[in-house]
């Protein structure tokens, strides 16, 4: 006797396994969200819609190369995803890679944007520099690697002490995650942009570079003048008061507002102007 006996045993296990794998895949998904990986996962969605296309046409160079790209594609795949199959690893081996991801409140968006603009305006006043990057969709997993980890809570007096002179943390960027300091002392890449002032130093340059790889938002205090600097999409915004700064963050970070579009600003000095 076996479950092909019993039709209805034999339905709801080919319902489970399809249960399964669909949990499986969401959960794949909501790993790699947020990472550089879903923008390669586009790409290689287009390769599969030019391949198809290629086919169905008759387009027979292009389909040769298609069919190229896909034979070598395995082996690309576990190349450029390396830092995802690391960390879905490393997840796995704790335990975590089901477990339930908290998604931030505006609530406690809006406490970290008060936290952030609070320490940022105590920091300019006494020219303490720093620089704080802020992660968006785009994930910050492999600059977070870089620094000391942190996972605080974030709050104007630790964001202070960090950026100190002289203290063990001060040189390098604080990179904060999902309302949570996730590293300190982290390495951002610096922009080759031709562009750049020549009066601005490794910090705004750091500030621009992250800007240009992900999406995420970061702020600079200069530790020459004072000034308050913010960059995103590899634009510079500089010399801002603390009511500027307040309203682009909340205008980027805040759930409701994030569609807005950027052209309602008109800000003082927009890339390096003064």
């Amino acid at each position: 006797m076996s479950i092909g006996d019993f039709p209805i045993l034999e339905y709801i296990g080919e319902a489970i396994d399809v249960f399964l794998v669909a949990f499986v895949i969401y959960k794949i998904i909501m790993l790699i969200r947020g990472t550089k990986a879903v923008q390669l996962l586009k790409g290689i969605f287009v390769i599969l819609a030019v391949w198809f296309l290629s086919s169905f046409f008759g387009l027979t160079t292009m389909q040769w190369l298609m069919d190229k790209v896909l034979t070598w594609g395995f082996l690309a795949i576990i190349i450029i995803f390396q830092p995802e199959l690391r960390r879905a690893l490393e997840q796995l081996g704790r335990g975590r890679l089901f477990s339930r991801s908290a998604v931030p409140e505006e609530e406690m968006i809006t406490k970290t944007i008060d936290e952030i603009v609070k320490s940022i305006s105590y920091m300019a006043k006494r020219r303490i520099g720093a620089l704080v990057s802020i992660e968006r969709e785009t994930g910050m997993g492999d600059y977070i690697e870089t620094g000391i980890p942190l996972n605080a809570k974030v709050t104007s007096e630790l964001l202070i002490n960090i950026f100190i002179p002289n203290t063990p943390l001060h040189d390098g960027a604080v990179i904060i995650k999902e309302n949570e300091i996730k590293a300190a002392a982290c390495y951002l890449p610096l922009s080759e942009s031709p562009f750049i002032s020549k009066e601005l130093g490794t910090r705004h340059r750091a500030a621009l570079g992250i800007s240009e790889v992900t999406d995420s938002i970061t702020v600079v205090v200069s530790e020459e003048t004072g000034g308050v600097s913010l960059t995103k999409n590899g634009e510079l915004y500089r010399n801002l008061t603390n009511e500027q700064l307040k309203e682009m963050l909340t205008v980027e970070l805040t759930k409701n507002t994030k569609t807005t579009s950027s052209s309602r600003w008109i800000w003082r000095g927009k890339k390096g102007e003064n």
